[in-house]
């Protein structure tokens, strides 16, 4: 019999791959997840336990306006992640593409990120 795997079981064990990674670092992480009409991000800090220290998306209400979709809603998102980030004294963080392909939308939010003064 033939086993089949769904996409969505594939990225996920993508994800975990890299988050065994990024947590040998010990670093905090850009974490990025995506739907089709909206992009959210985290930054989360390793330390005793996992904590979000700022957090984005475009259901915030100085993104909502804007449609959520799509690269220019997710360059805003990565902008308003650094800033955040960057406020609660976090600049360097390791992104964790949530096992999503490095293109579109996931790479719109990053370089936006690090033009917003994150290093990863």
């Amino acid at each position: 019999m033939k086993r089949t795997v769904t996409k969505t079981a594939q990225r996920l064990r993508r994800a975990k791959r890299a988050r065994m990674r990024i947590r040998e670092q010990r670093a905090a992480r850009l974490t990025v997840h995506r739907t089709p009409k909206h992009i959210y991000a985290q930054i989360i800090v390793v330390d005793d336990s996992d904590r979000v220290v700022a957090q984005a998306s475009t259901l915030d209400k100085t993104l909502r306006d804007a449609p959520g979709g799509n690269i220019p809603a997710a360059s805003a998102v990565g902008m308003l992640i650094a800033q955040r980030a960057i406020a609660a004294g976090v600049e360097t963080v390791a992104f964790d593409r949530s096992g999503y392909k490095y293109h579109g939308r996931v790479k719109a939010l990053a370089e936006a990120a690090r033009q917003g003064g994150l290093r990863f």
